[in-house]
């Protein structure tokens, strides 16, 4: 009776934690110097990780804390490269396409997807448009007509941000929302050649009105400057003079390939901790960090709690937000053998899988805040 109480205590005390768990952030740091965007690159590497990566709304709100002065303009890390990719809206990799015909080198830089194929179009032409919500997990048609950049923002407001079609499922099921098969409607596939200098996946792009105008020449090339006003972003020549925006990542991947055992000990003697992956936003940040990775899985801060049939993180935390592969979790009921924890996928979807713990993987850690 004694141990079943103590295992009913335990049960509420994790449980109670899924409201509760700390978020890990990036840390954004304003440097009042000025100097080209090549130049703020190098100092922000040697410094602090890169020159600013923003990945969301919420990434600009805590950039823009650190810069003091309204009529500051900054330099973060978006370059131009002049080469051209297609990208989903939601940072989802590209490895499925249905054009109706392959899209040229021209200005039509977005895709609709009408009567069961995708078209490339002008990024400006209103349309209806698809939302996806991660929530509910469902796909939304807003019937009203918007340019992309407009239909990309509603999405991101009220729901998640515009539909990403990863697979012929995908396809199929968004086709199958889509009544009038005549009708043009958006999705998240957009095209340009704009990248981060810490060679992210983020396709978050948050330029003022009209931007990028690519107005007057540029032996380096254009780079990305961000103003007080609202956080918006402009193109400008890289050459330029300005202040600039580093960040210190929260999360570090370890070439090492260690048992899960080892990788928690290590994190815990030279960092903070396995990382644990509490939320969507902490799934990202661990995605950026996957493409260093060596090994095809990367341990994770989550492990199988035998006596209580659970999934829990190094910090003691019950798993709420989850991103399992199917069956990948291997619901155990029998521990008498090797224990399991959880890794996560260095390509494909990023999605975690459970393996035993004697395994010899790269691993995550969480840094020491930076101040």
């Amino acid at each position: 009776m004694k141990k079943m109480a103590q295992t009913l205590n335990f049960s509420l005390l994790v449980i109670s934690l899924c409201s509760i768990s700390e978020c890990i952030q990036r840390r954004y740091h304003y440097i009042n110097m000025n100097k080209n965007w090549t130049e703020a690159q190098r100092y922000c590497r040697e410094n602090y990780t890169d020159l600013a990566t923003v990945n969301n709304i919420n990434d600009i709100n805590e950039l823009m804390k650190t810069v003091k002065d309204s009529l500051v303009v900054a330099w973060i890390g978006l370059k131009n490269t002049g080469v051209y990719k297609w990208k989903w809206s939601l940072g989802d990799p590209v490895k499925y396409l249905n054009w109706k015909t392959e899209p040229s080198t021209d200005t039509n830089n977005c895709a609709v997807m009408r009567n069961g194929t995708w078209h490339h179009q002008d990024c400006d032409v209103p349309s209806q448009f698809i939302c996806y919500n991660d929530s509910s997990k469902t796909n939304i048609i807003e019937s009203s007509s918007q340019t992309w950049r407009e239909a990309q923002s509603f999405c991101r407001q009220y729901h998640t941000d515009l539909t990403s079609v990863r697979n012929q499922t995908d396809h199929q099921l968004i086709h199958n929302i889509i009544n009038n098969p005549q009708t043009s409607v958006w999705i998240g596939l957009f095209r340009d050649s704009w990248e981060w200098s810490d060679n992210t996946d983020s396709t978050f792009r948050n330029w003022a009105p009209g931007e990028p105008n690519y107005v007057g020449s540029s032996s380096t090339g254009f780079c990305t400057e961000i103003t007080h006003v609202q956080g918006q972003w402009n193109d400008e020549g890289c050459s330029k003079l300005k202040h600039f925006v580093c960040h210190k990542d929260g999360l570090i991947l370890i070439q090492k390939n260690l048992s899960w055992t080892e990788a928690l000990n290590y994190c815990r003697e030279n960092h903070v901790d396995l990382v644990s992956v509490d939320s969507e936003e902490i799934q990202l940040m661990v995605t950026e960090v996957l493409h260093q990775a060596s090994t095809a899985q990367v341990w994770l801060g989550l492990h199988y709690y035998c006596l209580m049939d659970l999934w829990i993180w190094v910090r003691g935390e019950v798993v709420c937000y989850q991103n399992w592969a199917p069956e990948g979790q291997y619901h155990l009921n029998d521990c008498s053998g090797e224990h399991r924890a959880g890794a996560v996928q260095s390509g494909g979807d990023h999605l975690w899988i459970s393996l035993p713990r004697s395994q010899q993987l790269n691993f995550i850690c969480t840094r020491r805040d930076s101040t």
